[in-house]
């Protein structure tokens, strides 16, 4: 049976935690190494909500050239402090946010962007394939596509290229749980060599 300290030393090689909230992560799961894993990402979760209201002035403007030079990106990530801004994680993160929109090519931060006109019409799409079942069926499958589309182009709501079990939205909370500030994605462009306008 693996000691505490063995245990402690593999939920922060997994989460990033420090020790003491990996400690306490560990007695809230009776031990239960996966449990605690999730208890600190819920942690992280309702820390970024809390902290969600807060003004992101500071951050960093990264761009990322992938692919031999044929896909371009450049991001703004913002945070609370010039101090935050220089730590290796907010860097890293920026970094695999850049990474990211290059792999996964977004086209919106997330679904509050998205004009309501391209929501409808996308619905509508989707309601227009299911026209031979009742209101309430096509209503319901229409709501599962959108959600679908959603998750395929908000930044926010792909699976993490580094770790599919979460979203990125959720990978940026966990971060902001180890920093202590709020951390948003602001804007991003990518470019794609011979890509139409």
């Amino acid at each position: 049976m693996k000691s505490d300290v063995q245990k402690v030393k593999e939920l922060r090689e997994k989460t990033g935690a420090g020790v003491l909230e990996c400690k306490k992560a560990l007695e809230e799961a009776n031990g239960d190494i996966e449990k605690a894993v999730e208890v600190l990402r819920k942690k992280g979760m309702d820390i970024a909500r809390k902290k969600s209201q807060r003004s992101t002035r500071e951050g960093l403007i990264a761009s990322y050239i992938h692919f031999g030079g044929k896909i371009g990106v450049l991001v703004e990530v913002n945070c609370e402090t010039d101090f935050v801004a220089r730590t290796e994680e907010f860097k890293e993160l920026v970094k695999n946010i850049t990474m990211q929109i290059a792999a996964s090519s977004p086209r919106y931060v997330s679904r509050e962007e998205i004009p309501q006109e391209i929501i409808e019409k996308e619905k509508q799409i989707y309601l227009s394939q299911f026209a031979n079942r009742p209101p309430q069926v096509q209503e319901k499958i229409a709501q599962g596509k959108l959600e679908k589309f959603f998750s395929e182009v908000c930044l926010m709501e792909q699976p993490f290229i580094r770790d599919s079990g979460l979203t990125v939205k959720e990978y940026v909370e966990s971060v902001i749980g180890k920093l202590g500030e709020n951390i948003r994605v602001k804007r991003f462009i990518r470019y794609q060599l011979g890509e139409e306008e």
